[in-house]
């Protein structure tokens, strides 16, 4: 039974390449690369357990394949994608924690942020400082 209406397709938005057309997608998906850094050192450092657990030659191999110049780099490269994907996730936070007042004052966005940062370095710093002190 024909309306005498033509028939509509519906609508469909191309989706191929969306997060190219703006700068800020473009950020945003470079930001959430980073979290494959993330992953890739959960590897590495899940290698190293199941090294330890394979005895002292296993682990002493995956020690001597750390310092080698491919694995360095791979570091280098892992740190830098982690402190982006580190320093998103300070200036994500104010945003997704509840309002915080301090004094009958809303405490700022950029606060929040930098008492992330520091939280972060303090605990690089005791860590750091318990490797040492605890070295053979």
């Amino acid at each position: 039974m024909s309306t005498g209406h033509p028939v509509r397709r519906p609508y469909v938005r191309p989706m191929k390449g969306w997060w190219k057309r703006d700068p800020f997608f473009m950020r945003y998906m470079a930001r959430e690369l980073t979290a494959f850094a993330v992953a890739a050192y959960a590897v590495v450092l899940t290698v190293g357990v199941v090294r330890l657990a394979q005895g002292e030659a296993a682990w002493n191999g995956w020690l001597a394949a750390l310092r080698s110049p491919a694995s360095l780099l791979l570091h280098v490269v892992l740190l830098v994608a982690m402190v982006v994907h580190a320093r998103s996730w300070f200036e994500i936070m104010p945003k997704t924690m509840p309002m915080i007042s301090f004094g009958g004052r809303r405490v700022e966005a950029a606060t929040i942020t930098r008492a992330g940062w520091l939280a972060a370095v303090a605990a690089t710093i005791v860590l750091w400082a318990l490797a040492w002190w605890w070295r053979p």
